[in-house]
């Protein structure tokens, strides 16, 4: 793994996040496997302190578990698990974007700027970046419903995902279908297309399914 920018310290946790996070739910790094909090700060050539803050926020998320006096081990998801993740992000993600679409959108622009982060970072092939800058145009257009606790749940479901086989030629492909899929839904709730729109989502999540299934059903 590449060292990170010296860019501040909150910046930084969030860089640790978004790395060990990728490695996480792309299957780099298999459930069971441990994180040393000197270990990765000495692999990232930063201090201790973004990596300790960084793997304690994604303990709080789920995917890890702090271990006493030997750091923080990765979950594992069953398909079962899986299976249910997928139900509830497709019900609501589709009833958010559904909601937009009648409501209409607060603000396409940042949408369109979010979605155009996602297409360079698939044109550049940087996972990390394609993940964040995913989970931050979802959000962005869930919290266009002005529901917290939706945002919040939907968050924390897209959290607990493991998207295994994300980093293989057939997920690349589905990188890069994604793309379009994005500008499309922005322009189905600006154009108050309600059913449009959920069915685009419904396919926009699902069609992940097979692949994620396929890939963890493999796995030891």
């Amino acid at each position: 793994m590449d060292h990170l920018q010296d860019v501040g310290a909150g910046n930084l946790r969030e860089q640790v996040v978004a790395h060990v996070r990728a490695d996480i739910v792309s299957g780099r790094t298999s459930p069971g496997a441990i994180y040393s909090v000197p270990g990765l700060a000495t692999e990232l050539g930063v201090s201790t302190t973004p990596v300790r803050e960084a793997l304690l926020e994604l303990t709080r998320s789920g995917l890890l578990v702090a271990m006493r006096n030997r750091g923080f081990r990765v979950e594992q998801l069953s398909l079962g698990a899986l299976e249910s993740l997928f139900t509830m992000r497709e019900l609501l993600e589709r009833f958010a974007i559904e909601a937009l679409a009648r409501l209409g959108l607060k603000d396409r622009a940042s949408l369109v700027a979010l979605a155009d982060a996602v297409a360079n970072a698939v044109a550049s092939k940087n996972l990390p970046q394609y993940l964040a800058s995913d989970r931050a145009f979802h959000q962005a257009l869930v919290e266009q419903v002005g529901n917290p606790f939706l945002t919040r749940t939907v968050m924390q479901l897209r959290d607990d995902m493991r998207l295994y086989g994300i980093d293989t030629a057939e997920g690349r492909i589905r990188q890069q279908e994604s793309v379009k899929e994005h500008y499309q839904m922005v322009e189905l709730a600006d154009q108050g297309k309600e059913k449009e729109a959920g069915d685009l989502i419904s396919q926009h999540i699902l069609s992940w399914k097979p692949l994620f299934e396929s890939a963890l059903a493999q796995r030891p």
